[in-house]
């Protein structure tokens, strides 16, 4: 069996305070920190669904449903720690947590009945007590049963269904496949062809299913039949996170040096224990409410300060606006010692020296004018002439 964690609205609810904030108001997340320049609104409450107002929604069409609905800044950095000490706290119990999005999280049942007292419904009303907020919890075979149970129940309720998954997942509606990333685009196809429940997915062939939508379609087949992947508990890694405070609202090369800070406090502490860095996750906290959030992975692990800089540094870019914080934080660990500078050190002077006996070659047969270089001088100049100029190549 394996058990769900719903937390109804939980990105809304950490931005906005809590859920006495959002009881009786209509409320969503504002479109241009949750992804810039998309113009779509992020979660919404109660309040503003009581208006049509739905989560993707154009923010031009949301208020013309809603005048009254108030937009709140998108805090994903606050999201992320309170996601974290979720986890966490689910952890405790001792189950093995695998967290699909903030406010989604599943593991399973087997081996944490001996420990909460024998039955799946002891181990549930122990989840609920770890948890410091109300959630939606239940347990089926697979996980995307169980999701649809969670959705089925009230908050503050457990379901548990008991017998096979593709009997109750029959008559639930094809909508239930948005829950997934790689099955959400099928949705509107299969409605335009009449397909309405998961029942009537389940009983086309795999085959057909398969030749009209490709492995996306043999996903949501998979799905509809009860068939789903277990859970994969996430390795926990210790938190190792620097910030830097800005004392004015910088930019520009100010925050690339201030990235450089954060890099070498990073590398810098004990807890790293000599082990690489395969990703990380940059974040900034924004003057004008709210914060900024964005994960890195690295082409190769690797611990070395120039490098992660030049990984780092274009992301600044993307700040929707100034900030008077940084944050740099080990995502995920590499192995220790996996990156060998001395034969890139080795292999870089080796190729130096090639370059300089091939130019050495070529002003010998052509005259000293053979091997030139590009030297920007002003590049935004009008006059072409001043762009750029020639000189003797130096290797």
């Amino acid at each position: 069996m394996i058990a769900c964690i719903l937390l109804p609205r939980f990105e809304l609810t950490v931005a906005a305070g809590g859920l006495e904030a959002i009881a009786g108001r209509a409320l969503a997340i504002a479109a241009e920190h949750r992804s810039a320049g998309s113009g779509l609104l992020g979660e919404t409450s109660g309040g503003a669904e009581a208006y049509g107002v739905r989560s993707g929604m154009p923010l031009s069409e949301a208020l013309a449903r809603c005048p009254a609905l108030e937009l709140v800044s998108a805090d994903p950095m606050a999201v992320a720690s309170a996601w974290e000490r979720t986890l966490r706290t689910l952890e405790q119990i001792g189950a093995g947590v695998d967290p699909e999005r903030p406010g989604l999280a599943c593991f399973a049942l087997d081996g944490l009945r001996g420990i909460h007292g024998g039955s799946d419904e002891l181990v549930l009303a122990a989840a609920r007590r770890a948890l410091d907020r109300p959630a939606r919890i239940a347990a089926a075979p697979t996980r995307f049963c169980a999701l649809a149970g969670a959705l089925a129940t009230r908050p503050r309720r457990t379901l548990i269904v008991r017998g096979s998954a593709r009997e109750y997942l029959a008559p639930l509606p094809i909508t239930l496949l948005r829950s997934r990333e790689r099955t959400a685009p099928l949705v509107g196809t299969l409605e335009r062809l009449g397909i309405a429940t998961l029942g009537e997915l389940a009983s086309l062939p795999r085959s057909a299913v398969a030749d009209r939508f490709g492995a996306a379609g043999i996903g949501a087949h998979r799905l509809a039949c009860g068939e789903d992947d277990p859970p994969r508990p996430r390795s926990v890694e210790e938190p190792l996170v620097e910030r830097f405070e800005l004392t004015e609202a910088a930019g520009g090369p100010a925050l690339e040096r201030a990235l450089g800070v954060l890099i070498d406090r990073l590398l810098a502490r004990p807890e790293r224990r000599g082990r690489t860095l395969r990703a990380a996750t940059l974040g900034a906290r924004l003057l004008d409410g709210g914060s900024w959030r964005t994960s890195v992975t690295f082409r190769e692990a690797l611990a070395a300060p120039r490098r992660m800089a030049l990984a780092l540094a274009p992301r600044l870019a993307l700040l929707p606006s100034p900030a008077d914080m940084l944050m740099l934080a080990v995502e995920r660990f590499g192995p220790a010692g996996g990156e060998q500078s001395a034969l890139f050190e080795q292999a870089d002077q080796q190729r130096r020296a090639r370059l300089r006996e091939a130019v050495s070659q070529m002003r010998i047969a052509a005259g000293a004018d053979a091997a030139l270089r590009i030297c920007l001088l002003e590049p935004d100049s009008r006059v072409p002439e001043r762009h750029m100029m020639l000189a003797p190549f130096e290797s």
